[in-house]
């Protein structure tokens, strides 16, 4: 691997650390070389606090009495451009200029308004080397979900189901039915920890009464973000207990009880996904994974209103019921998780 792959991949490795704690920033990591040797590392690790280069920078200065010296011979590599702005924290191109690194390489530019080309702008001012687009494409796919909202004004969209071997998403009379196993469920949890919200219909928390929680894996749980165009769930279910934000659509109440969230949309019988995205992109929230039911996730895919399908394949069969939701798109990937499988596709249409 040549050598600024080798140290961005170190990079977008530490920058995944920061999933599920930064949002709605972008996952960055950061990498200073001094003479072929790693001297200080960091990353973003939670919203508010010191963005990577700043960690990068500082562990130097902790590790070497010498650390004005090195950097001033060194490179830093870092995931996503430099911001140039003053928002939670102070600009780290300005940082960087101050310590005198001489040269700066970077995955890809950051699309935000307040930065987009004006931390190179302001690197290169300064004198500074300034390298771009080193495994770019990879860099944007780590932070697809800030892209996604910046640009397109609504958060990134991950479809969830699991679905029989001969392709049935449930019973023919609805009741809860378990397709997948245990590694999967895990696997889900850990999903779910790293996006901002999740959202399912009223029939799945009628049906199911999920927790919608992260309780098989270690980390915060999401918003929970429930459509009840009547408000018809009972006050009983788990997800008004109360634990975490909870958002509920419906078609007449817009009020605040506790930790509960009623929003009454414009309209209920068109647009819906469209006004749903709208309001959760006004709450800052970066990503939404879509877990059910069949109508709910059809009405998004039908709205062409998705970005990301993950979809697991269970070892059993139905032979009648409600069938799964058909997608079609870019096929990335496909693994078994214990017996069963799961495949991942994109939307090549948005």
């Amino acid at each position: 691997m040549p050598t600024h792959e080798k140290y961005m991949q170190r990079c977008l490795q530490l920058a995944e650390l920061g999933a599920g704690a930064v949002s709605p920033n972008p996952m960055v990591g950061a990498v200073i070389v001094h003479d072929g040797k790693i001297i200080g590392e960091g990353y973003h690790q939670r919203y508010g606090e010191a963005h990577a280069e700043v960690n990068a920078i500082n562990q130097v200065i902790s590790n070497y009495l010498n650390y004005a010296e090195l950097l001033a011979q060194a490179t830093i590599y870092v995931s996503l451009e430099p911001c140039a702005h003053y928002g939670k924290t102070p600009p780290c191109a300005d940082l960087i200029i101050k310590h005198h690194i001489p040269r700066v390489v970077i995955g890809c530019r950051d699309p935000f308004t307040q930065v987009d080309g004006k931390g190179i702008e302001k690197l290169l001012e300064a004198g500074i080397d300034v390298t771009t687009g080193i495994m770019e494409a990879e860099c944007q796919w780590l932070n697809r979900r800030f892209f996604t909202k910046v640009q397109k004004h609504r958060p990134y969209i991950i479809l969830k189901w699991a679905q029989t071997r001969d392709g049935y998403f449930a019973p023919a009379d609805k009741c809860q039915y378990w397709i997948t196993g245990t590694e999967a469920r895990k696997l889900v949890h850990k999903w779910r920890a790293e996006e901002d919200a999740i959202l399912v219909g009223k029939n799945t928390v009628a049906i199911d009464n999920p927790q919608l929680n992260t309780r098989f894996w270690k980390g915060r749980s999401p918003k929970r973000v429930v459509i009840d165009r009547r408000l018809e769930l009972s006050r009983e279910l788990h997800v008004f207990d109360q634990s975490v934000e909870t958002i509920v659509f419906n078609d007449h109440r817009t009020d605040v009880d506790g930790k509960i969230k009623y929003i009454a949309l414009e309209d209920f019988d068109r647009f819906v996904p469209q006004y749903i995205l709208y309001q959760l992109y006004l709450q800052d929230v970066q990503s939404v994974i879509i877990e059910g039911g069949v109508y709910t996730l059809n009405t998004f895919i039908e709205a062409g209103l998705w970005d990301e399908a993950r979809i697991f394949t269970g070892s059993g069969d139905l032979l009648r019921g409600m069938k799964a939701p058909e997608i079609s798109g870019h096929h990335v990937s496909g693994v078994m998780i214990g017996a069963d499988s799961v495949r991942i596709i994109t939307n090549t249409a948005v």
